[in-house]
């Protein structure tokens, strides 16, 4: 594991969370799930805890605003709330997925036992689904790694659609193993997946701001979801520049997330 990852911790001292949630979102298809999780990390003011690196990244720089180089990276921050009630947040975004099979199954059991250290019993993981057309209200569908998370999440009146068998074949890349893995860790997870345009170039705001919605009545975080449309526009030239170029220009067509169960719908994650 060691091989694969280092983990770069921002401080030496350790956060004390209180029942945190990890919910997950790295580039996919329409970056849906990256596009929700890096709103929430604008949104809630989190902070950086950790910084992911590897040679099991693609082999390419981003060049930024001040025409310098930049690595790619995976990042986790964190969001400690006043109110003792409400539990906190692990937020893991970045601009890249692992490349192949062994990296993803590494860094995933990397996750997991890095977020068991702040007492993680719950993962959320996010990405989208790839339809033909545009949606013009996108649902949300979910999975669990149990029959008794998913009746629960079911219950939770979130907006979640459970009956996910028949829309999505295998989910591929994070979005997919850190659910299944963390099984073996005791540790409940599920995925949100959104509908979403399946085109390389198209950026699924519309369903990043549903699966915000979802993740803001379940977990009450009272963020102002109207504010989605206007912080998108803030970082599209970002999320352009890096991960959709890295897409294109590696000529990845099996990206993370769901694939298709049929003709008319694909995925992403």
């Amino acid at each position: 594991m060691e091989k694969f990852w280092k983990v770069n911790h921002v401080n030496k001292r350790k956060v004390n969370l209180h029942n945190p949630i990890l919910i997950e979102g790295l580039p996919g298809i329409a970056n849906v799930g990256k596009i929700a999780v890096d709103f929430l990390i604008e949104e809630l003011k989190a902070n950086k805890l950790c910084t992911f690196h590897s040679h099991h990244f693609p082999h390419s720089v981003f060049v930024n605003e001040s025409n310098l180089v930049e690595m790619p990276k995976i990042e986790l921050y964190y969001k400690k709330f006043k109110d003792k009630k409400k539990r906190d947040l692990l937020l893991l975004s970045g601009d890249v997925q692992p490349i192949d099979e062994a990296s993803c199954y590494s860094f995933c059991e990397t996750i997991i036992k890095l977020v068991k250290e702040y007492h993680c019993k719950e993962i959320i993981t996010t990405g989208g689904i790839g339809l033909q057309n545009i949606p013009d209200k996108p649902k949300v569908y979910c999975t669990a790694n149990s029959k008794e998370y998913l009746k629960e999440l079911k219950n939770s009146k979130s907006g979640l659609h459970t009956n996910i068998f028949g829309v999505v074949g295998p989910i591929m890349g994070v979005s997919g193993i850190l659910v299944g893995m963390s099984r073996r860790y005791k540790i409940n997870s599920a995925a949100f997946l959104a509908e979403t345009f399946g085109h390389q170039m198209y950026l699924g705001v519309k369903g990043a701001k549903e699966i915000v919605k979802v993740l803001n009545k379940k977990y009450k975080l009272k963020i102002d979801i109207k504010r989605l449309g206007k912080e998108i526009l803030e970082i599209e030239n970002e999320i352009m520049k890096k991960t959709k170029e890295w897409l294109v220009d590696s000529g990845k067509s099996n990206q993370a997330g769901a694939k298709p169960k049929n003709s008319e719908q694909s995925y992403i994650g």
